[in-house]
């Protein structure tokens, strides 16, 4: 009992004192060795040292390349002009009338295609502003829209995004970016479809209002906010670093590296990386490990550098700081891969304690003999938690993912079905109020919690729990397809 009561002091106080805004470099090693002196276990040093540090090195290892491409092609779509072309192009042909689908699409394309959902934020936040100044639609629901296209479906359930939600469970489950892709498809229709009804349906009801009386300035990201978004994935610092270019380019030559990332994504996940002979994997060299392990990483890694190029190549003339932008863009994924990895080198050291068996026992017990039930729990409570849908995966596949495998294997559930579930568990919670995504939309766009976070939540949080609900049923119902 005693070391029950100490896991929840420490999971407690990590979520507490990283609201506060202190570093999770320093929380999660500090709570760690908290977590192993209190539970009277005493393997302090090893706990640290082997425990701790391994699986964050483990993690570092296995994922900075994704981190790191997607931050650095996340900037130059944004210091190319790139990300605010395809925004114009998007509003431009959807027009005023459609003004919440127009916002929607942009954010969601983008996303789809790889950029951060701070840069799409940044880059669509102005437009949308304009749209729906002109249209005189609620300023207050321009949050809800974007979140819509860049938090929910584009992240966790359409297959072959590059988003690291849909990266992390791959090397736990053996399993490729475009893991149950008819189900995700259905998932990710669900979360579009309620979620324009909703917005819809508030924008009638709320239509007396008009847009309201607000004045758009330019956000500058202060000290704090900067260090309670730098876990999502993006480190605001960089963000206003570099002029973006005056000479935007195209629409169609915007939009070409986003269709290069999914396309090469597909290409090396089912054509390329198949044929290769790769039975040199299993020799110690090179991790002793298996294709299933890595062919997702690797996909991921050949659409990312490739489509950079391209990005590089078509965009040359409009990056004459091309060398400050790569700088700004592999300096901003650090802080995020670093703080994601000492989360799961936090959630290893509570795995390590004797009375997380207890723990562990009751959750996959939630479900009786279905675990996407319990891992759907599990995954959206512990991103809840963290405030981080990378962190909350992380920690429940690090500490659960193995259990979660052999119970598939026992009940014969497809690996590819615990991949879509647990990707799509992490877009519930997450979006609970002090998520730093949250903060930083609500940040950039001038508005409250209390003027946005209403509709935010039921399009970023009500209406994917829904949708996973709906994917749980389909998924025991007919597998995974």
């Amino acid at each position: 009992m005693l070391g029950i009561i100490v896991i929840l002091i420490a999971l407690a106080l990590l979520i507490y004192l990283a609201y506060r805004g202190i570093s999770l470099l320093i929380l999660t090693p500090a709570l760690a060795t908290f977590a192993v002196v209190a539970s009277l276990e005493g393997r302090v040093l090893a706990s640290y040292t082997q425990i701790f540090m391994g699986s964050t090195a483990d993690f570092i290892a296995l994922y900075f390349p994704v981190f790191l491409l997607g931050a650095v092609f996340g900037k130059l779509m944004e210091d190319s002009g790139s990300a605010e072309a395809l925004a114009n192009g998007i509003i431009a042909k959807l027009g005023t009338a459609r003004a919440i689908l127009a916002v929607v699409m942009s954010c969601a394309v983008m996303t789809y295609g790889g950029v951060s959902l701070f840069v799409v934020a940044f880059a669509v936040y102005p437009i949308a502003a304009a749209l729906f100044r002109q249209a005189d639609i609620p300023k207050k629901l321009i949050p809800a829209s974007i979140a819509l296209g860049a938090f929910t479906f584009t992240m966790t359930a359409l297959p072959g995004t590059p988003a690291i939600q849909n990266a992390i469970p791959m090397p736990y489950f053996g399993t490729s970016p475009f893991a149950a892709p008819g189900l995700g498809v259905i998932t990710a229709l669900v979360m579009f479809t309620l979620g324009m009804l909703w917005l819809q349906h508030r924008a009638r009801k709320m239509a007396h209002e008009g847009y309201g009386d607000h004045e758009d300035k330019d956000f500058v990201p202060d000290k704090d906010l900067r260090e309670r978004s730098a876990c999502e994935g993006f480190d605001l610092m960089e963000l206003p670093a570099e002029e973006k270019s005056k000479d935007k380019p195209s629409f169609a030559i915007a939009a070409l590296p986003l269709v290069l990332v999914i396309a090469v994504n597909l290409l090396f996940t089912f054509i390329l990386i198949p044929r290769m002979d790769t039975a040199y994997l299993a020799q110690p060299l090179y991790g002793d490990t298996s294709i299933e392990k890595v062919r997702g990483i690797w996909s991921v890694i050949a659409a990312l550098v490739i489509s950079l190029v391209l990005l590089i190549a078509l965009n040359w003339k409009r990056l004459p700081s091309l060398k400050q932008t790569l700088d700004n863009g592999a300096n901003a994924s650090l802080l995020p891969i670093f703080n994601t990895a000492s989360l799961v080198g936090f959630g290893s050291v509570i795995a390590s304690l004797g009375a997380f068996l207890l723990i562990r026992d009751g959750v996959v017990g939630i479900g009786g003999e279905n675990p996407l039930i319990s891992l759907a729990i599990g995954v959206n409570i512990l991103a809840g938690m963290t405030g981080s849908a990378s962190g909350g995966m992380s920690i429940a596949l690090a500490t659960l993912g193995d259990t979660y495998l052999q119970m598939a294997q026992t009940y014969g559930i497809n690996p590819e079905l615990l991949h879509r579930v647990t990707a799509v568990a992490t877009g519930g919670l997450d979006t609970l109020p002090h998520n730093g995504a949250v903060i930083t939309l609500l940040a950039i766009t001038g508005l409250t919690h209390k003027q946005a976070y209403f509709d935010l939540a039921i399009t970023a949080m009500l209406i994917p729990f829904i949708s996973l609900i709906v994917l749980i049923t389909l998924g025991t119902l007919f597998g995974s397809f």
